[in-house]
């Protein structure tokens, strides 16, 4: 192939696309951190996705013209820092290629180094190991192939199995991916689309696209039913909407039990839940099947299960009542919103970005203009924040990202927008509200930026989760459902039990110069639970001043403070 058309590299876009949504979880596993919000293969495939669809709505008959449509559509979509990374690739990509009816294979390779010269340009401190060594030694072997021949497919190719060398290598040059067992995240996602372009330039069709979906273990039922659940769209839904009220679970160990008169089969139990029910989803092996179900009838799905063997777990939850706290959250969140002013008394938008009610209340008392909602494990995009800017409606934006996977992003959108934008490099909630505390509204913008920023060191970040797998890091053995104590982004401490997680977290953050501690307990706490941390840290010392605040917020039960 001397010629990439406009004609395949439409197809390139769309099968890679196509292969970073179907790896997005197995990207998101090699996540460093052992906890709930490892995000990375969600991101990439959000970001890429948004520009295979501003690909796919050009009516461009040119590969340059795709290629900006491709670049335009990444930018506006890029979520966390891998997202803007690989946008940054393809705005590098395309200003090489902008001209240009075809790609030659010599045109393909010189457009895979501009988009490593682009990305390098776009972090402030370029790590080895990561995305941009993967993209780096993909181009280079690109170039390398081109001087041996015009096939632009051996070019592709060649570039897609260095980036696979190079990944390998990442744990070499990163310690703490060698000592975790895994290779970079945002480098595989990148490796993902390069193997994509490379199997349509050489009319490869990879056998996990044709073969029958994966069917998951007895094990993997209950995180399948928890992601099912997470990801549904509540909101958009009334409560008299939903048909059958019962979530229903069960687990049936098979042959065993007084009521049992039945042999199992697989197609027919399935069947007959079917009948009764929606959302059903059945796994079984040789001595268990798990079930979960929607249904208006739990009893009939219990009673059903024992003509099999005998009940091991049951649950089941009303859905209706589920739902009807969901929309008042929802209600609760949006009249903060519809509330919001676009701007302060003197012109200023002051964004702050954050998930949770009582998180959103807090960032407005303390005189955010605008909650932008986001956060771990939805992170916005750069056209989310645009938006955000757009409807401050000034001229003079601050915007407190307080997530270091979110920052990136918000500098891309300050660079498309006509206002006057700073970001203030937060990297958690507690440093965007150290931050919001010193904003003046009569100061310049300049000001603000230096003051606030300053201000960002002046308090101590910690955050309490929930390890997803076991895993090794500093030397630390982490065992999979235990807390973490993470403090300003290390694991510090690690126990079965959440308040004594926090308790020797905070322990751990204290020192002679401390004064306050703010405790803000999420979804997953409560105000009980935050009181007894609070008797408890008074204990260590009766003269810090401790304020609890609810902040609704995902994944942490526990952010805390100390100033």
């Amino acid at each position: 192939m001397t010629k990439i058309t406009a004609a395949e590299f439409r197809k390139m876009v769309a099968v890679s696309s196509k292969r970073l949504n179907k790896n997005a979880e197995f990207i998101n596993s090699l996540n460093v951190f052992p906890v709930p919000d490892g995000d990375t293969g969600t991101n990439m495939s959000l970001s890429f996705a948004s520009g295979a669809k501003y690909v796919s709505e050009s009516t461009a008959q040119s590969v340059g013209s795709l290629a900006v449509a491709l670049a335009k559509g990444l930018l506006m979509g890029a979520r966390g820092n891998s997202g803007v990374i690989l946008s940054q690739i393809f705005r590098g990509f395309y200003k090489s290629t902008e001209a240009k009816e075809v790609l030659t294979a010599a045109d393909l390779a010189g457009a895979l180094s501009a988009g490593v010269e682009s990305a390098y340009k776009a972090v402030m401190k370029p790590t080895e190991g990561t995305i941009l060594t993967v993209a780096r030694e993909a181009a280079k072997a690109a170039n390398q192939a081109a001087a041996r021949t015009t096939d632009a497919a051996a070019v592709m190719t060649a570039a897609y199995q260095a980036a696979k060398k190079a990944l390998a290598k990442t744990p070499e040059l990163l310690p703490v991916l060698k000592e975790v067992g895994v290779v970079d995240s945002g480098g595989q996602g990148l490796t993902f689309v390069y193997q994509g372009f490379a199997d349509v330039l050489t009319g490869n069709q990879r056998e996990e696209e044709t073969e029958t979906p994966h069917q998951p273990s007895v094990e993997e039922m209950d995180e399948m039913v928890n992601a099912q659940h997470h990801k549904s769209v509540q909101s958009q839904l009334s409560t008299e909407d939903i048909r059958y009220g019962y979530c229903t679970e069960i687990m049936v160990r098979l042959g065993a039990g007084r009521l049992v008169d039945q042999k199992f089969d697989y197609e027919k139990f399935r069947t007959a839940l079917s009948e009764i029910g929606d959302s059903l989803l059945v796994i079984a092996d040789d001595e268990i099947v798990k079930v979960h179900v929607h249904t208006e009838q739990p009893g009939k799905v219990l009673a059903y299960g024992q003509h099999f063997g005998s009940l091991i777990k049951v649950k089941v939850d009303n859905m209706r009542l589920q739902h009807e706290t969901i929309l008042e959250h929802d209600q609760e969140n949006n009249s903060v919103d519809a509330s919001q002013p676009h701007t302060t008394n003197n012109g200023y938008g002051v964004i702050a970005i954050a998930s949770g009610a009582g998180l959103v209340k807090l960032f407005r008392g303390l005189g955010a203009t605008y909650v932008l909602n986001g956060g771990q494990t939805m992170n916005p995009s750069t056209q989310d924040i645009v938006d955000a800017i757009a409807k401050t409606q000034a001229q003079k934006v601050i915007i407190l990202p307080n997530n270091k996977n979110i920052l990136l992003a918000a500098q891309q959108a300050a660079q498309v927008v006509d206002a006057e934008v700073a970001v203030i490099p937060s990297k958690t909630i507690a440093q965007g509200m150290s931050a919001l505390v010193s904003f003046n509204q009569d100061d310049t913008l300049a000001a603000n930026q230096a003051e606030m920023t300053a201000d960002l060191a002046t308090v101590k970040s910690g955050q309490v989760t929930i390890a997803v797998r076991d895993s090794t890091i500093d030397g630390q053995a982490i065992k999979k459902n235990d807390y973490l104590g993470i403090v300003d982004g290390k694991i510090l401490v690690t126990a079965p039990n959440q308040q004594q997680t926090a308790l020797a977290m905070v322990k751990e953050m204290l020192d002679d110069d401390s004064e306050i501690v703010t405790i803000i307990y999420g979804a997953d706490g409560s105000a009980q639970q935050a009181e007894e941390l609070k008797t408890a840290i008074l204990e260590l010392d009766e003269d810090l001043e401790v304020e609890i605040h609810e902040g609704d917020q995902p994944v942490y039960p526990y952010l805390i403070s100390v100033e």
